[in-house]
């Protein structure tokens, strides 16, 4: 899967994921209020605006990105319906050709890793037959319980060609309460990056591995001494836009081959409508907006790197 998701980087000059993060706030009341019509103004009126609202996001710019990343806490909020929306969301996003980046964070050990694993990455078995869960090509990962906790997802990883970002340096303000302490007189987020290159060494695709890092935006500096650390490791960059990150921070995350990062905005290009310089677009026309902002962020990162 990664060598998929190079290729349509490297197709389409652009290194950018789309998060499909979408809080009811951001959907335009036009799109609420058709759902809301139909569903009421219950959990499944808010999945409905939900899904309607990420589908018209999908059709303005499926063919300018390369990915998407839902966060799957944006869905389950409202439930069950929620996460009828998620899986919709998954489902049609792979339809129309997009690499599907689960923002899960999940984190545990043992039988409760694998089964995360399993319902996200891989098939369950029931009796004789075995069914994909919500079936995301990658997802993110909490490490911080050890290889206990990711072992499971590797294994999944490999009999489905599939692949993670674990979280080591990561853009919120708090991150330093732990990730910066020092460990024999090393930053911890380093030693997580060293970990991530070892467990990544282990499956490996064409150039990169299967096994990437989530480093934030926020901290360039900190980006470049971990590019150094994981020369073959896919970073996937949050941060950028609404949280700070500025495209001059993004020159680090790239190795020379022009590659190695894949940039995340979220509500930068979701909820564009709302921002100053796309407000002339309306609320019905959100999507059009959303599609100029991607527009936008391919010309504005091509220019820093």
């Amino acid at each position: 899967m990664i060598n998929k998701l190079i290729n349509r980087i490297e197709n389409l000059g652009a290194p950018i994921v789309v998060g499909l993060d979408p809080m009811l706030g951001y959907i335009p009341e036009c799109v609420k209020a058709k759902a809301f019509a139909e569903k009421g103004e219950t959990l499944e009126g808010a999945a409905e605006a939900i899904w309607q609202f990420n589908k018209a996001i999908v059709d303005a710019t499926h063919d300018l990105i390369p990915a998407v990343k839902p966060q799957i806490a944006m869905y389950e909020q409202f439930g069950i319906e929620g996460l009828k929306a998620f899986k919709q969301t998954v489902e049609y996003c792979k339809e129309k050709g997009l690499i599907v980046i689960g923002d899960v964070k999940r984190g545990d050990i043992g039988s409760t890793s694998e089964a995360y694993a399993v319902g996200h990455l891989g098939k369950v078995t029931v009796g004789q037959n075995s069914f994909y869960g919500f079936d995301e090509d990658f997802v993110t990962v909490n490490p911080y319980l050890g290889s206990d906790g990711i072992d499971p997802f590797i294994k999944v990883c490999k009999e489905e060609n599939k692949g993670l970002f674990i979280l080591v340096k990561t853009s919120n303000k708090s991150s330093g309460e732990f990730q910066d302490q020092l460990v024999n007189g090393r930053p911890l987020y380093e030693l997580v990056g060293e970990k991530v290159a070892s467990w990544g060494e282990s499956h490996m695709g064409d150039s990169y591995s299967y096994v990437g890092a989530v480093v934030g935006a926020t901290y360039p500096e900190m980006g470049k001494i971990l590019r150094k650390i994981m020369p073959k490791t896919y970073i996937l960059v949050p941060g950028y836009g609404a949280q700070g990150g500025k495209a001059s921070d993004l020159a680090p995350y790239f190795n020379k081959d022009g590659l190695g990062a894949i940039i995340n905005s979220s509500r930068g290009i979701i909820a564009a409508y709302k921002q100053p310089g796309y407000e002339k677009y309306g609320e019905e026309a959100y999507a059009d907006a959303s599609r100029q902002a991607v527009i936008d962020m391919i010309t504005d990162i091509k220019s820093a790197i």
